[in-house]
C-alpha cells in the first residue's frame, strides 16, 4: 500500500510540474502577443491613421457649475450654442447644446487636426484636378499647383476655402481614407453625434455635429494643435508665387480677431443649412474661454455677449 502512496505522489508531482510549463509557456505566448500587438499599434500611429483615443465627449467638459448657476438669456439669438471654460473643462452656459445641426465650415476643425496628423505641416502636396470647384468660399488654388501642408491650412482657416479642404482631403490620402480618419477621431472622442461625409462642411445629410461635440473638437485642437491656433489666429497672411503655385493672399473670416480683446481664433462658417456658425477662443485675465454659436444671424454678436458673461463668472 506504501508502494501505491509513493507511486500517486510521484504521478501526482509530475502533472502538477507539467501543468506549471504549460503555464509559463502560455505567459511567454501572451507577452509576444502583446508586445506584437503593441508594436502593430506604434506602426499605425506612426503612419499617421489617428492619434491615442482621448477621453470620451461625456467626460470632456464637467456641466457641475452649469447645474448650480442656470443659463441667463444674454440676448443670444442663435438656436443653440455653448461656453466652456478650458482651463477647467467646465460648461459655464448652454442653450440646445446636443441637438444635431449642419456645423457649415467648422467641420473644417478636424480636417486640419486629420490632415497635420497625417502630412505634418511642410509636406508638399499637389492640387487636384476636382478639388478647386468647390464654391463658394476659394483660397484660389489652380489644379497642379504644389503647394505645402502649411499653406494650404492658412487657405483652410483664414479664407474658409473649400479648395484648401479639398486639396488636403485628397492629396494625402485618397477622399474615402481622409473622411474615415476624420470619422474614426469623432468615434475615438467619443463623439457619437458628429459625422463627416465631406472635408469642406457644405450642406450634406451627413455632415452633422452637435454645439457640445463642436466644443470637444475645438478644445483638442486648443490643446494640443498650437501651430494650428496660430494659424487661426492670423489676420492675414501673404503667399508669394513661385514656379510652382501662383500668388494667395489668404484672409482670416473672423472678424472677432480686430474686434474683440482677447481673441485667439478660431472658425467661422455659413451655409443655407447651418446659418451663421462660429466658434471663438478667447484669453483674458489667464483664463481660457471658448464659445460655439450655431444657426445666428449675429453670431459674432452672439459670441461677444457669450465671452462676456464668461469672463465675468468666477
Amino acid at each position: 500500500q506504501g508502494l501505491v502512496v509513493a507511486r500517486r505522489q510521484r504521478r501526482d508531482l509530475a502533472l502538477i510540474a507539467v501543468l506549471l510549463l504549460a503555464a509559463s509557456a502560455f505567459a511567454v505566448t501572451l507577452g509576444v502577443a502583446a508586445g506584437h500587438h503593441q508594436t502593430l499599434a506604434a506602426t499605425h500611429l506612426l503612419a499617421g491613421a489617428a492619434r491615442p483615443a482621448a477621453a470620451p465627449a461625456a467626460a470632456y467638459y464637467s456641466t457641475a457649475w452649469l447645474a448650480a448657476n442656470p443659463s441667463p438669456g444674454l440676448g443670444v439669438t442663435a438656436q443653440a450654442g455653448i461656453l466652456v471654460d478650458l482651463d477647467g473643462k467646465r460648461v459655464l452656459w448652454a442653450k440646445d447644446p446636443g441637438s444635431r445641426r449642419a456645423p457649415a465650415s467648422l467641420a473644417k476643425m478636424m480636417t486640419a487636426m486629420v490632415a497635420v496628423d497625417l502630412a505634418g505641416f511642410d509636406r508638399t502636396l499637389t492640387v487636384p484636378e476636382g478639388a478647386t470647384g468647390v464654391v463658394p468660399n476659394l483660397m484660389g488654388l489652380t489644379p497642379g499647383d504644389v503647394v505645402t501642408v502649411r499653406q494650404v491650412l492658412y487657405g483652410l482657416l483664414l479664407d474658409s476655402g473649400n479648395d484648401a479642404a479639398e486639396t488636403l482631403g485628397q492629396a494625402i490620402v485618397p477622399r474615402a481614407r481622409f473622411l474615415a480618419l476624420m470619422n474614426g477621431r469623432a468615434a475615438a472622442w467619443g463623439l457619437k453625434d458628429t459625422t463627416f461625409s465631406n472635408p469642406s462642411g457644405l450642406d450634406d445629410p451627413g455632415l452633422l455635429s452637435t454645439p457640445y461635440d463642436l466644443a470637444v473638437i475645438a478644445g483638442h485642437l486648443a490643446a494640443g494643435y498650437p501651430a494650428l491656433m496660430e494659424i487661426a489666429g492670423t489676420k492675414e497672411q501673404s503667399i508669394p508665387a513661385t514656379a510652382q503655385h501662383g500668388a494667395y493672399a489668404p484672409y482670416n473670416l473672423n472678424k472677432m480677431l480686430w474686434t474683440y480683446p482677447g481673441t485667439t481664433g478660431l472658425k467661422t462658417g455659413l451655409t443655407d443649412e447651418a446659418g451663421g456658425c462660429v466658434v471663438i477662443t478667447a484669453t483674458r485675465n489667464g483664463r481660457h474661454l471658448l464659445a460655439v454659436v450655431m444657426h445666428s444671424d449675429v453670431f459674432f454678436t452672439d459670441a461677444a455677449r457669450l465671452l462676456d458673461y464668461g469672463f465675468g463668472t468666477s
